[in-house]
């Protein structure tokens, strides 16, 4: 029991150290050494668990495939509108980017042409199969405009998501992306939700930014 956990805690290390090199350096200008070191562990230790690069960067994007539908099953549970689901999950994705690398160096391997696994969906599909099926239901709810068209709201939707990380990424600290967020879903509400809902969402947005600002 005690070798396993130490191997669980070996390989956490060496995800958590390539996350961190990945986002700083970019994916190709990492090299299986630089990794080595940054965890300070073994080429031997890291081989046991990795066979290549790409094997690392296959394992974060499936935490972050997990860390995703977690979040969604999590506003499952909790019985939200889903509308307010999907603002709860984007603002759960941007406290995991404060509290360490992977989200980050996640988001650089998304947009950098990496291949995947068949089994592991492109994070963008993931993401805009979520946010479709949200959007769908939050028309039946009445929380969004009966003729918004929910395919083009969708993609716009993830699209700006990532563009504000990426942007983010390149100029400010991270610590300013709840701020951003906020700002994008206060001009998302504003163009999607009818008057009569819109003080109920802009408020949860306020909110969710406040909670994350103070963590």
């Amino acid at each position: 029991m005690a070798r396993q956990l130490r191997a669980e805690q070996t390989r956490a290390a060496i995800i958590a150290a390539a996350a961190e090199l990945f986002d700083l350096r970019g994916y190709e200008s990492t090299s299986l050494s630089d990794i080595v070191d940054h965890a300070q562990v073994t080429k031997g230790a890291l081989y046991f668990h990795f066979a290549a690069k790409q094997d690392l960067a296959h394992a974060i994007m499936e935490i972050q495939y997990r860390n995703l539908n977690r979040l969604s099953e999590e506003m499952d549970s909790r019985g939200c509108t889903a509308l307010e689901a999907l603002i709860r999950s984007t603002f759960g994705m941007a406290r995991l980017s404060l509290e360490g690398p992977l989200p980050s160096a996640g988001l650089r391997l998304a947009t950098g042409g990496l291949d995947l696994p068949p089994e592991l969906p492109h994070p963008f599909t993931q993401c805009l199969g979520i946010a479709t099926r949200r959007l769908h239901a939050a028309v039946k709810e009445s929380d969004l405009h009966a003729d918004i068209d929910v395919d083009a709201a969708a993609h716009s939707l993830v699209a700006s998501l990532v563009g504000t990380r990426v942007v983010g990424h390149s100029l400010e600290p991270v610590t300013r992306h709840p701020r951003r967020l906020a700002g994008l879903w206060h001009i998302l509400i504003r163009g999607m939700v009818p008057v009569p809902r819109r003080a109920r969402y802009l408020s949860l947005v306020t909110q969710l930014e406040r909670e994350l600002r103070t963590a």
